[in-house]
């Protein structure tokens, strides 16, 4: 190998640089295993499919010489109590905060829609210490295919306590924010606009008489073919694994009664997407509602709403198939939290990596080919 390519495969990792204002807790003087060696030993053994922490200590001692192209690991790596004790007492909002810099370093300029999502990782719950199953909100670019940034939701509160604090650590201005109904709040819609973004926010019944006015209007106006209000329009019609999909979207924008009504920030427009299911057990149909800061173009509205999706099928799928994220069991203190930050630093690493493979396929590659490995933390 030459020299130059040499230099590409070891020596200083950037990303690193990102979790330097991470507090370590433990006593300075007692401490064998740094923390950046912590970090890089995790982020590793996960790209490799380690998915606990015996797996992960695991390969640390078989990838001993590998690491220390990075690191000195003077003391070699700490055993899988030793890693479940350093990530249980790491400030999780802190280490949420140093994962949101590195990524937006990775992101660059954020552009498109911004899917806000929870997910819980089922088996995270610790019954002996009283704490329920971790729940996490992320924030998933789907034209960049990155994970913007997570936070763990406060057992005592729930996502809409978690949301706004996301929002407010990222760089969002330009780019269209999307979250479920859960996520439909004033207050959210409020965060997204002084942030310079725009919303596409599903509705429920969970504000009041907003979904039943608007429901109201749709249903009013198509039964008289929108002869009333001006519509702008659009269809797709998708047929994959035994089923056929028709989706219609209405999107309008003369709703000044119901901004009069009902004060949100930047409201512009309201859409109602009509979709109708055939598979081989029948015919489902269903009507979904949003509201939205962006002007009434179904068009750009539907492919904002489908691009919300890629939450659950390029990021959460991700974590169930490919990281075994309901069987995790690590489960004390704040442990839960920050491996689960360090999985989704994973999935952005892999979407780094170099060719065109599955994410899968990469972390194969990876654990076979410490070059690639190498390459690929090079990247970050």
């Amino acid at each position: 190998m030459d020299e130059e390519a040499s230099e590409g495969l070891g020596g200083k990792l950037d990303f690193l640089a990102h979790f330097s204002a991470l507090s370590d807790p433990r006593q300075s003087i007692k401490v064998l295993y740094p923390l950046e060696e912590v970090l890089l030993l995790t982020l590793c053994a996960v790209l490799c499919g380690a998915d606990g922490w015996v797996s992960v200590a695991l390969f640390g001692k078989r990838k001993l010489a590998f690491l220390r192209r990075f690191l000195p690991f003077v003391h070699g790596t700490p055993s899988h109590d030793q890693l479940g004790l350093i990530f249980g007492a790491l400030d999780a909002a802190a280490f949420q905060n140093c994962f949101i810099a590195w990524t937006q370093s990775l992101a660059h300029t954020i552009a498109g829609v911004v899917a806000i999502d929870g997910k819980t990782a089922r088996r995270s719950f610790d019954r002996a210490g009283g704490k329920s199953a971790v729940h996490m909100v992320s924030a998933w670019s789907s034209a960049q295919k990155l994970v913007l940034g997570a936070r763990a939701v406060d057992e005592k509160s729930n996502e809409i306590t978690a949301i706004p604090e996301l929002l407010e650590l990222l760089a969002l201005k330009g780019a269209i924010v999307t979250i479920d109904a859960m996520g439909c709040q004033k207050k959210i819609a409020e965060k997204i606009i002084d942030k310079g973004a725009d919303y596409v926010l599903g509705l429920k019944g969970n504000q009041g008489t907003l979904r039943e006015d608007v429901e109201l209007l749709f249903t009013e106006q198509m039964a008289r073919g929108f002869k009333d209000v001006a519509v702008s329009r659009a269809s797709s019609c998708d047929a994959e694994h035994g089923r056929v999909e028709t989706r219609e979207v209405f999107a309008v924008e003369d709703i000044t009664w119901l901004k009069e009504r009902h004060d949100w920030e930047g409201l512009r427009s309201i859409v109602m997407v009509a979709s109708s299911r055939e598979t081989a057990k029948g015919q489902e149909q269903e009507k979904r509602f949003y509201i939205s800061s962006l002007p009434a173009d179904a068009e750009k509205l539907a492919s904002a709403i489908r691009a919300h999706w890629g939450v659950e099928n390029s990021l959460h799928w991700v974590l169930d198939v490919n990281f075994r994220d309901d069987d995790c069991r690590i489960r004390k203190k704040n442990a839960p939290a920050n491996f689960s930050a360090v999985k989704r630093a994973t999935i952005n690493a892999l979407q780094n990596a170099p060719g065109k493979h599955s994410l899968k396929s990469k972390r194969l590659i990876a654990a076979w080919d410490e070059d690639y490995l190498a390459k690929t933390l090079a990247a970050l």
